[in-house]
């Protein structure tokens, strides 16, 4: 006999996290040579929409132009946005358990500093701290050289996604538990983030475990997102979700997504130069990428390739986007492209596949501590007079 609900069950645990962290890093490589571009200027320079795997911006000029250089973005490269996730998976291989502001100065924050790795856009072995932003620098300066507090460390950096873009794997370690996911990435990206951009790492994670549930659908993620978001992230995406809803193509969704998100992103119209109020604490305003990845995923309908060409077509932040969307979507389970996982995988000579093996045994690894706590609580609470466990 099927055990009850297993003929919904959809793809298992290992088939999710490998979909995920795989997702993510292609959604990543798409978006890094259109991203800061609108939509009508990547139309322009590539003769119509992105659909696929594109070259840099500008060309063979890739090391000098600017405001690109020194980054090969294109052919297939992925961004800081992927060597900040593969990070957090080592962090989690070391630790195995679920992890705290404590163990990004402990862990993530040595990993960036000491460890050469291959690092695709500059074609070259490097500290992964040359290649991140200056959000991600931050990391390094607040808790490796100025030994602030952990749970405090995010406290004024810029807001912006750079927290939420790598947190795919708390949701991942948290699979089919929004709740716990949020609680948990809110503590991590205490030591990067505050305000908005620490806000939408939780309900990233959230989304992500919600995203792995059997039977998970594009709305049952968004509903697990608004009962955990707050202030103007989830205001934001309400509103851009609420769009979303009327549009099954991501062509005529373009500027309706962009005109719902405009009033809570600070950034402003121009990408490239933002605002004099941008990235600043709020508790009215959200990240961009966020709400526009969940949006893409309701216009695609879960569909991993459509959520995807989506979030790069937008422009923008299209790497961020495209790295959450494309998460998202391979923990429904839709299909990577096996051609954009392969050729991304070669050129930016990485195994993908490694980082979502070892996520999964830690993962088992987590949930078995958590069943030995949970009958350890129950126990004791029994003893103290309390509802008895009930196995």
């Amino acid at each position: 006999m099927t055990p009850i609900g297993e003929e919904n069950r959809g793809p298992g645990l290992d088939e999710r996290i490998t979909g995920a962290l795989v997702g993510a890093a292609v959604g990543d490589a798409l978006g890094g040579p259109v991203e800061g571009y609108s939509p009508d200027q990547i139309t322009d320079r590539h003769g119509g929409r992105v659909h696929g795997i594109v070259g840099p911006w500008h060309g063979d000029d890739w090391r000098t132009a600017r405001p690109i250089a020194p980054y090969h973005k294109g052919d297939g490269h992925v961004t800081d946005d992927t060597l900040m996730t593969h990070a957090l998976v080592r962090v989690y291989a070391r630790v195995r358990d679920h992890l705290d502001a404590y163990a990004v100065a402990e862990h993530l924050v040595p990993d960036l500093m000491t460890n050469p790795r291959w690092i695709p856009e500059l074609e070259a072995e490097a500290l992964p701290l040359h290649r991140v932003f200056l959000a991600e620098k931050w990391l390094v300066a607040r808790l490796a050289y100025g030994h602030v507090d952990p749970r405090e460390a995010g406290v004024g950096n810029i807001v912006n996604c750079g927290a939420a873009m790598y947190m795919a794997p708390v949701g991942l370690v948290n699979a089919a538990d929004p709740a716990g996911a949020y609680a948990e990435a809110l503590d991590i990206a205490g030591a990067h983030q505050s305000s908005y951009g620490r806000e939408a790492a939780g309900v990233f994670a959230a989304a992500v475990a919600a995203a792995t549930a059997p039977g998970a659908t594009p709305d049952s993620v968004l509903s697990a997102c608004l009962s955990l978001a707050k202030d103007g992230t989830r205001t934001a995406i309400e509103k851009v979700c609420e769009v979303a809803c009327d549009h099954g193509d991501f062509e005529s969704a373009l500027a309706p997504l962009r005109a719902a998100v405009a009033p809570y992103d600070t950034v402003g119209p121009d990408y490239r130069a933002p605002s004099l109020g941008a990235r600043r604490p709020s508790r009215l305003h959200s990240i961009e990428e966020l709400p526009i990845a969940l949006g893409m995923l309701l216009v695609a309908g879960g569909d991993y390739r459509q959520a995807v060409l989506g979030a790069v077509n937008y422009g923008r932040d299209c790497d961020s986007i495209a790295t959450m969307a494309g998460a998202l979507a391979g923990a429904l389970g839709s299909p990577v492209p096996e051609d954009w996982a392969k050729t991304v995988a070669e050129a930016s000579r990485l195994d993908l596949w490694e980082p979502a093996r070892t996520l999964a045994a830690v993962t088992r690894e987590v949930f078995a501590r958590d069943v030995r706590r949970r009958r350890a609580h129950e126990q004791a609470f029994a003893a103290l007079g309390g509802t008895a466990c009930s196995a």
